[in-house]
């Protein structure tokens, strides 16, 4: 997709510098709440502002304050960081109507009538695989499914934040490997090689790791769907989630298939006898709820824009651009790289991109078949974005949800059982047909 990434000599002093943001943003939220013992209490917003203002404060090269600042805001004010905002606006609007009139409550009710308690769990991480793998984004799969999430949990008496990392593991699993994903054309540009040919590779890894969280999710998920409160709503409710998911499978862009919910679900209100004022204050309460999620994702762009600036991701890609020894260390290399900047980005497609150039010629110089790597880059870019509290998947999840982002962690089965298949597949060398002589 691009060129190889020009490796300009950063300085320890000036890379680590310039990595000192992430490090305070962690140290706010992550250790402090590890040292308090509840995660709940540090507001994600305040460790961002703090990381955020150390950063300006530090970033010199940017001259004045207020050109400092405007580099914080170019970042902040990416086209891509403000379509996402349009996303979470409409699926606050959207979740917030349909739970409204009932629509999500009468889905939830309808699956229940066709999947016995034990498997709701795993039909829900089916399912979430599935729209991710035809959709090829984990975000509309997010927003497709996170409300039914919620509702499930709440009628069959489950662990809310567990609910939600089932779609958000199944949602990073199509995103990984679906062919109309950005990650994977992103992936497959930058390393020369066919789309069919990474999906391949990249299912010896994906598939054992979503077969072995599905066996997870079938004992757990047991227990956790024991019990089940039905309601009773009208069977036509049913209709405005009938029109997003299906647009969402044929992969109508998610702006309009949200769109779609809304205008499907306020006419379903009134149909019904709802109020036009009150059905739009529903809108209006939904699109205030993910306020916070809108900072946040704001103030995380424009903090990951000054370590970029600041020369903290060139740094990462010297360092271990350089130490590298052997095809396994080559292999690990790529991986590293594409994990660590996923890290300071939070965005799975820029970090493939950032990377794309230097692994493949890390690649050609150590004889990593270009399937492999592509599948390394999308593989563990994914792993880290399900991972990261601040991504925005999670952050739309759990806002829609009203849980603290770093909740489903503990639940979170996919992506670490992705991360240990491919750390099988660097140790193994597999699949064995692309390190063949």
């Amino acid at each position: 997709m691009n060129g190889p990434v020009p490796l300009s000599k950063v300085s320890v002093a000036r890379g680590l510098m310039g990595l000192s943001p992430m490090a305070v943003f962690m140290v706010m939220y992550l250790v402090v709440s590890v040292i308090i013992g509840d995660f709940y209490k540090m507001p994600l917003s305040v460790a961002l502002v703090v990381a955020s203002v150390w950063g300006l404060l530090l970033y010199r090269d940017g001259g004045s304050l207020s050109n400092r600042v405007e580099v914080f805001s170019r970042a902040a004010a990416h086209p891509n960081i403000l379509y996402m905002v349009w996303v979470f606006v409409f699926a606050g609007a959207f979740a917030s109507v349909a739970k409204y009139i009932g629509s999500i409550d009468a889905t939830v009710e309808f699956a229940l009538r066709f999947f016995p308690p034990s498997l709701i769990v795993p039909g829900l991480f089916v399912a979430s695989c599935f729209i991710s793998l035809s959709i090829g984004t984990s975000v509309g799969t997010v927003v497709a499914l996170a409300p039914l999430a919620v509702e499930m949990a709440g009628m069959s008496g489950g662990n809310l934040p567990f609910y939600v990392a089932v779609v958000l593991g199944g949602a990073f699993f199509g995103d990984n490997l679906s062919f109309i994903s950005d990650t994977t054309i992103a992936a497959t540009r930058s390393q020369g090689c066919r789309m069919a040919d990474k999906f391949k590779a990249n299912l010896w890894i994906a598939l054992p790791a979503a077969v072995v969280t599905l066996v997870i999710y079938m004992f757990v998920g047991s227990e956790a769907s024991a019990t089940v409160v039905t309601k009773s709503h009208s069977p036509w409710l049913v209709l405005p989630y009938v029109v997003v998911l299906v647009l969402a499978v044929k992969g109508i862009n998610v702006m309009i298939v949200l769109l779609a919910g809304i205008v499907s679900s306020l006419g379903f209100g009134l149909v019904m006898g709802h109020d036009i004022i009150l059905l739009f204050g529903a809108m209006g309460s939904g699109i205030d709820s993910v306020g916070n999620l809108i900072i946040v994702t704001l103030l995380a762009a424009g903090m990951l824009g000054i370590i970029k600036a600041s020369g903290g991701i060139q740094f990462l890609l010297q360092c271990l651009s350089s130490r590298v020894r052997g095809l396994r260390g080559a292999q690990t290399c790529i991986a590293l790289l594409v994990g660590l900047v996923n890290l300071c980005t939070a965005n799975n497609t820029v970090a493939i991109i950032t990377v794309g150039g230097i692994a493949r010629e890390i690649g050609e110089r150590f004889g990593v078949d270009p399937r492999k790597s592509a599948s390394l880059l999308d593989s563990c870019s994914c792993i880290v974005q399900c991972l990261i509290p601040y991504g925005a998947q999670t952050l739309l999840a759990t806002s829609l949800a009203g849980i603290p982002p770093t909740a489903p962690f503990p639940y979170l089965y996919y992506p670490w059982a992705l991360a240990v298949m491919v750390a099988l597949s660097v140790v193994f060398l597999f699949p064995r047909r692309l390190h063949m002589p």
